[in-house]
């Protein structure tokens, strides 16, 4: 016969098991993923440090919801904005005093994450 650790453990499995079941009972809502083209900053656009930059992106093939919280990040900094609602379509913020001068790029995240083409920072004088 069965031990009682066996039993135990038989029992154990099978609770684990039935946990573990990948069938999802609830519907999950579709996940939209929003890769907008990057407008500004183009390959002709400096920034001045200290001034205010803008971002513009296309929002024509925007989804309704967009799931995650939207930024702009400078490449090897920090992000330069966020919160922003990316059905807007654009965001100003002002370039900060530390940035590195020369070529840079920015990541536009939402749903998803792409480049700006490369373009100028530049010092105010």
């Amino acid at each position: 016969m069965f031990s009682l650790t066996t039993v135990f453990s038989i029992l154990f499995f099978l609770v684990f098991v039935a946990q573990a079941s990948p069938i999802d009972l609830v519907e999950r809502a579709k996940l939209d993923v929003f890769v907008p083209t990057i407008i500004k900053p183009d390959s002709k656009t400096t920034w001045i440090i200290g001034e205010l930059a803008l971002v513009s992106w296309d929002t024509s093939n925007a989804p309704k919801s967009i799931s995650n919280g939207a930024s702009v990040v400078l490449n090897g900094y920090r992000p330069l904005a966020s919160g922003f609602d990316m059905r807007d379509g654009n965001v100003t913020f002002p370039v900060p005093l530390d940035v590195k001068q020369g070529p840079n790029f920015i990541t536009l995240f939402g749903d998803s994450g792409n480049y700006s083409p490369v373009f100028q920072i530049a010092a105010k004088y």
